[in-house]
Formats: C-alpha cells, structure tokens, sequence
C-alpha cells in the first residue's frame, strides 16, 4: 500500500464505480467515433507510402530511389516510436484531453505539409513529424477509451477500435487506384493528394474530440475530484434522458486517494519491473510477438506474390484487400469473447491458432501446392484471428499498470515492440525471399513466425490477467490510492 503523508490530503471517491455501471450511451459511442480514428488514420498513411512509393521514384515527381521509399518508411516508424515516448509522458502529466487534441493536431498539419514536399529532405522531414503524431495517438487515446469505456465493455471496444487500423488500409489503397493512375491525374498531382486524404478525415474527428471531457479517473488522480464527479454526473444524466436506470453505487465501492506527484519514466520502469514483473513479461511477449509476426508478412506480402507466384505490381492491390477484411473483420467479430469468455483463454486461442495456421501454410507453401489466391486466403484466416490477437496485445498493456503511468507504460511497450518487431522482421523476411527461385529459408522463416506467435499464446495463458469485466482500479491499484475499494486486491 503506498504511504501517505499526515499532511497530505486525502477523499473518497466513488467516480470509477460510477463510471464501470453505466450501460452503453451515445456517449460512448461519441468516444468511440473521436477517439477511434488514431488507428483509421495510422493504416492510411502508411498504406499510402506504401503505394506511392513506386511514383515517387518517377523522374516527374521527387525521382527518388528504392533506398530514399524505405528510409521513408523508417522514419515514419522511427517517429511513432519517439512520439509515443514523448506524448506519453505528456499524457500522464498533462491529461488525455489536451494530449489527444494535440497529436491529432500534429499529424494533420505535417501530414497535409507533406503533401507540398519539393524534394525528399522535406518529406523526410515532415513524415517524422507525422509518425510523431500517431505514436502520441496511441498512449494518448488507448488511455481515454479505457478510463472512460464500462467496465463490461472495455475489451471488445478497445480491440474493435485498433483493429480500424485495416479500414484506413483499406481507404489508402481503394484511394491509390484513382489518385495513382496517369490517365486520371497528372503524375506529380495525385499522390500529393494522397497525403491530404487523412487530414481531411482528421478534421471531422477533431470537433469530435473537442467535445470530450477529460478522463474523469485521470482528473480524480490529480486532485481535482469535483471536477470527475461533474463530468460523470453529466454522462449520467443524459444516460438516464435515453432512458437508462442507473441504481446508486454503494459507499463500500469508493476509492480513497490523495494527489500524487507524476511520475517520469525512471520511475514507471521500476514500478513496472518492481511491483510487476510477470506482467511486464506478458505485455513485452505479447506486444513483441505480435509485432514480429504482424511486420514480417505485411512487409513481405507483396515481394512473395510477385517472386513466387507470378503476381504483376499493378494488380497486388487486389489480394491486398481480402488479406484487410480478414483483419478488420476479426476485432469487430470476436472482441466480444474477449469481455465474455475472458481475456486469457481468447489471447491464448487467437495467438496459438494463428500460429498453427501459419506453420500449417507453411508447409503448403514448401510444397508447392499454393496459388497466389491460396495463400491469400490462408493469410486472412490466420490474420482473422491474429488482428485480434494483436489488438488484444494494446488492450493488456494499457489496463494491466496503475492509472498514473498508464500512458507511459503504453508508450514503452509499443516503442519496444516497433524497434523489435518493426525493424528486424522486414529485413529478415526480405532476405528470406531473395530472387524467390529457392522456398526453403522463407519456409522456416513462416516456421518461426509461427513458433513465436505459439509461445505468446501460451505466455499469455500462464501469465495473463483475469481483467474482463473489472473495473481499472481493481486490476492494478492507482499509486495515489490510500485504501483500495471493496473487492480489489491488496
């Protein structure tokens, strides 16, 4: 339990209690739409760079090299990575509110400058800036949707809102066909228009935003509980306008908590590792292996339809769409199970069977006895499941760790799982694929693959929390809590 000092003042709080009863409202669904476009927008951009990459190497446009598309891409990455870090201590010093306006905010404007880049050190640089963006988007907004979403709804909204990721691939590629085509547009127009498609889109969900409150668990934390307990009043009244019976909570389910100083990095990590190290295990095992798995087909998908099965550039935009369904198609399917049948068993189940799936394609593949449209349709079952599973990997991260360095922990998790899984899986499948005349090193390489999402599956079985349909505050204590609310763990 953590000391307080005499002179600290201390109150009870009842607003988390009061926040986990509420049924479902439009006001969540408002969280839902303003919150949830991080992702929509992170799966556009990259898909857009991925597909312009080849125009931008066009004597008429910026007349880039191959090397010049993919440091483009690592600097995108490279700037998720420190704006994660950086908003992420932000978030948890400054709130959820101001954060998520601010990296929104961010990434409209670089992204839309990108779009006017004379040469490459100027889309370099403002790509940077954009990955900045949305790696605050991540801590920022995966810390607001937990705080403010029901308890018996937490999982299957979080999965469902980072498996969206796939809707903004989808648009980035639908898109690519018209803006990319010489015959519609002039060469050095369309992909510039490309980069504009997302800050448009980001300006509706910044009014969207704008009239969110503020975490009101993030506000009890830092001394200003009347103003949690008002803006959980107004969400309670206009529940009950819709027609909601909203039963009093019991006094026993208050949280009595004093103001806590923020805490920095230095002391996230010791509180992480200190107080839990089995479930800072987890999160790396589940954030690293998703990763890994995730960045070596989708990197790769491409380079293997065209090498091994013949597939011409101009039409892998075609099995590119059935391969986003199946990912899109999975959170918003089976998150659900997540909240019902219960964390650890469907981590375990989505982790070990698209593992088995992939070893079991593997083995096809190493025969020679897949087609191009075959091994698509392998990969959407496998990515049906494994979407989300690796949605389920950001909801673990964000509600395992105490509320006052839930951003940072986040924002560490992903930065160790981008440079783990983002970096090394790209290069190692690339270098499996080779000139694509020999299919043993790519074979082991989907064996690998495999192996790793297995023993995350069985890591999350074995070291996974019971986090369905308990309240934050029950499954890891705030720092700033003096005497912990009826039913919670010491």
């Amino acid at each position: 339990m953590t000391s307080v000092s005499q002179t600290t003042p201390t109150f009870r709080s009842l607003v988390p209690a009061r926040l986990d009863r509420l049924p479902w409202t439009r006001f969540h669904w408002r969280v839902i739409l303003g919150l949830g476009a991080a992702w929509i927008l992170d799966g556009l951009e990259i898909q857009i760079v991925a597909t312009v990459g080849t125009v931008l190497q066009d004597k008429a446009t910026l007349h880039l090299t191959a090397a010049n598309v993919g440091l483009l891409g690592s600097v995108y990455l490279l700037g998720e990575v420190v704006g994660a870090l950086f908003f992420g201590w932000l978030t948890d010093r400054l709130g959820r509110r101001r954060l998520f306006l601010v990296t929104l905010i961010t990434y409209l404007a670089a992204s839309g400058i990108a779009g006017f880049s004379p040469n490459f050190w100027f889309l370099l640089v403002f790509r940077f800036i954009a990955g900045t963006g949305i790696g605050g988007e991540y801590t920022a907004i995966n810390s607001a949707i937990d705080e403010l979403i029901p308890a018996n709804y937490r999982g299957r909204t979080d999965i469902a809102v980072n498996g969206t990721y796939w809707a903004g691939a989808m648009i980035g590629a639908a898109a690519s066909i018209f803006l990319l085509n010489p015959n519609l547009l002039p060469i050095d127009v369309g992909w510039r228009i490309g980069f504009f498609i997302g800050p448009v889109l980001g300006l509706i969900a910044i009014y969207l935003r704008y009239v969110l409150p503020e975490s009101p668990r993030w506000l009890m934390t830092h001394g200003r509980n009347d103003e949690a307990e008002k803006i959980v009043g107004d969400i309670e009244q206009r529940a009950e306008a819709q027609g909601a019976k909203l039963e009093p909570v019991p006094e026993d389910r208050a949280l009595e908590v004093h103001e806590r100083k923020p805490v920095g990095y230095l002391e996230t990590a010791r509180v992480i590792l200190r107080d839990y190290p089995s479930r800072a295990f987890l999160g790396f095992s589940m954030m690293v292996t998703q990763a890994f798995l995730y960045n070596a087909i989708f990197f790769s998908q491409g380079s293997v339809l065209k090498n091994f099965y013949g597939v011409p550039s101009d039409k892998l935009g075609y099995y590119f769409f059935p391969f986003a369904v199946g990912n899109l198609l999975g959170p918003l399917t089976i998150g659900h199970y997540f909240d019902t049948i219960g964390r650890r068993k469907m981590i375990m189940a989505t982790y070990c069977l698209s593992g088995v799936l992939l070893a079991i394609s593997a083995m096809f593949f190493q025969a020679g006895s897949l087609t191009a449209v075959t091994q698509t349709l392998f990969w959407c079952v496998i990515f049906f499941l494994a979407s989300a599973g690796a949605s389920s990997a950001y909801l673990t991260v964000s509600e395992i760790f105490p509320l006052e360095l839930r951003g940072q922990a986040i924002a560490l998790f992903f930065a160790i799982s981008q440079l783990a899984g983002g970096v090394a899986a790209p290069y190692l499948f690339g270098a499996l694929i080779g000139d694509g005349t020999v299919r043993g090193p790519l074979t082991i390489g989907y064996v690998i693959g495999a192996a790793v999402m297995f023993a995350g599956g069985l890591i999350a079985w074995f070291f996974g929390v019971n986090a369905e349909r308990q309240s934050l505050e029950s499954i890891a204590r705030p720092m700033s809590a003096v005497v912990a609310p009826q039913g919670s763990p010491a």
